[in-house]
């Protein structure tokens, strides 16, 4: 006679943790900031159809990192969500916090209930409506459905201790596009640094958007090609910009995006 196979409640959690915080470390480095005028992401991504970062709704963006299908999903249903209420109620009725609320709860149910959890962590940002002086805001949703508003800065995804370090060193509230985007990128070059010796990687492809709360509706921009290479600091190697998402506008760009792979 077999006996079924048994493991205690906090192993099963224990092995989901990992499985999830292991390949969420195997996806290369987003770092989102608050700086004068609204919300930094800045995400290595050498793709150039699969988008990391995207907008959500009108004031709202998003940043995941893990498994692009599974984060892609969650973010199609928050547009989704968003787009039903805004019809249903009205557009200002729709905030950062309702969503990153039903991600964390869609992320938790997963994480409880289902075999696998999903291999994803989430950023959600919202700056204030055009008039409003309401500081902009950031909240982390990880795997299992934990959410935490963060005052400054999220990094998220990869080896996040040194960008973690560097951001503490270098970051500055108020600071100017162009300085956060540098604080940005610095960080994310040190995410890349060897470790004990060994030798490191050159930073990969950036996709970097703002939510600029001066915009009057939507908040959402793009940056890229000559606009970004303004942005970046000096002893930053221009070819290394490719990458983050199809070409197009650098304004109100589409929310939907294709295939899958770890991100």
């Amino acid at each position: 006679m077999t006996f079924p196979y048994y493991a205690s409640v906090e192993q099963l959690m224990r092995d989901r943790s990992e499985l999830a915080r292991k390949g969420i470390s195997r996806g290369r480095s987003v770092v989102a900031l608050t700086y004068a005028d609204g919300v930094l992401f800045v995400a290595e991504n050498p793709s150039n159809s699969l988008q990391k970062v995207s907008e959500v709704y009108d004031r709202v963006g998003f940043a995941a990192v893990g498994k692009f299908n599974e984060f892609d999903r969650l973010r199609r249903g928050g547009i989704q969500w968003a787009d039903m209420r805004g019809y249903a109620y009205d557009r200002r009725d729709v905030s950062g916090r309702q969503l990153a609320n039903i991600y964390a709860e869609a992320l938790g149910t997963i994480f409880n209930e289902q075999a696998k959890p999903y291999e994803v962590e989430l950023c959600v940002g919202e700056v204030a409506h055009h008039g409003r002086d309401t500081q902009p805001v950031l909240y982390r949703i990880t795997y299992d459905g934990s959410i935490a508003d963060e005052p400054h800065w999220v990094v998220m995804g990869g080896n996040t201790e040194p960008v973690i370090n560097s951001l503490k060193e270098s970051y500055a509230e108020g600071a100017t596009l162009k300085d956060a985007v540098g604080f940005a990128v610095k960080a994310l070059q040190a995410g890349t640094a060897g470790v004990n010796g060994s030798e490191g990687r050159a930073l990969g492809g950036l996709e970097v958007a703002v939510l600029e709360q001066s915009r009057p509706r939507r908040a959402f921009r793009r940056i890229k090609g000559a606009a970004l290479e303004a942005l970046l600091p000096e002893d930053f190697s221009p070819g290394e910009i490719e990458g983050g998402g199809d070409p197009g506008p650098e304004a109100g760009d589409s929310k939907d995006s294709k295939d899958s792979k770890d991100s």
